[in-house]
């Protein structure tokens, strides 16, 4: 059986779900296109890898929607959601472990009657509710319609918004007012007049995140691709990965200790924020710059 027929088909005619964005299917050209003395090994060799349609949130999971889910999945046998950091309703959630991502993920899943994506058995019987649990590739049911982590193939695919040999969502260069990002003279495709940190949401203590949205969509109307908070994806990390991996939507290299997040945050210079750059995290830790943003088919 094929990579590409786990996944549920969607049609161009269905109804796009309320507040996520349609990514159609279609090959795209995944690793870093731009200048490879801008990055690292790891963003080598570009590759071309078709990505079946999914539906991704078009914003970061900001602090209210994690809560409401959350408040539902205190009362629905899901014990251990943390409260998580927000500097605001409208900003991004942050400070999430990976795992709690996931079992909020299912929460919402279940509170919106759809299937739940994330178990705790390879034979996918038992929903992954509570506890702290690496998942595996045989514990995600991915013909499922319920929530989840992009991976990171999906991730990239929808940050380039349909461009193709660009450096960030919207094109080659980078200025203060496409994103919430550190600006420096570092870099000559960091072009923005004003410096460092953001000067509108440089407020109200570190991190200065911003309300999601505050910026222009990308071709996907997707916002905050780049800048505000990274974004956590499914994929173990796998340094010289892109040298094996599948065409068709790859799922990530074997089981590891560290996972992979991506898109810049309002703390990262501007190569940070190319939609070609990979981070790693252990799983079971959480950091103050790390958000997330959900996906289903």
């Amino acid at each position: 059986m094929s990579d590409r027929v786990r996944f549920r088909v969607i049609a161009n005619d269905d109804p796009v779900p309320g507040g996520m964005a349609l990514i159609p299917a279609g090959n795209f050209q995944m690793g870093n296109s731009t200048n490879a003395a801008e990055g690292n090994a790891s963003e080598l060799p570009v590759h071309t890898v078709y990505v079946s349609a999914f539906y991704m949130d078009r914003y970061e999971v900001t602090k209210q929607l994690w809560d409401d889910v959350r408040a539902w999945g205190l009362s629905n046998g899901y014990t251990d959601l943390p409260a998580g950091s927000g500097k605001g309703p409208s900003h991004p959630v942050r400070s999430i472990h990976w795992d709690s991502m996931v079992k909020w993920c299912n929460a919402r899943s279940q509170r919106d009657g759809l299937v739940p994506v994330y178990y705790t058995n390879d034979g996918q019987t038992v929903i992954y509710k509570t506890g702290s649990v690496n998942v595996t590739n045989a514990q995600v049911k991915w013909s499922a319609n319920g929530y989840r982590l992009p991976t990171e193939a999906e991730w990239e695919k929808a940050a380039r918004g349909g461009l193709s040999g660009q450096r960030f969502p919207w094109g080659a260069t980078i200025t203060h007012s496409q994103a919430n990002y550190r600006s420096s003279t570092s870099y000559s495709y960091d072009i923005s007049p004003t410096r460092d940190y953001h000067p509108t949401y440089a407020v109200g203590g570190f991190p200065y995140t911003s309300p999601v949205g505050s910026f222009a969509p990308n071709g996907y109307g997707l916002y905050d691709m780049a800048g505000n908070v990274l974004e956590w994806c499914w994929d173990w990390y796998g340094y010289t990965y892109y040298s094996s991996s599948p065409g068709t939507d790859p799922q990530g290299p074997p089981p590891g200790s560290h996972r992979v997040f991506r898109g810049g945050s309002n703390n990262n210079l501007a190569s940070h924020q190319r939609v070609a750059y990979r981070y790693i995290y252990s799983w079971d830790i959480t950091n103050g710059h790390l958000g997330f943003r959900s996906v289903r088919r």
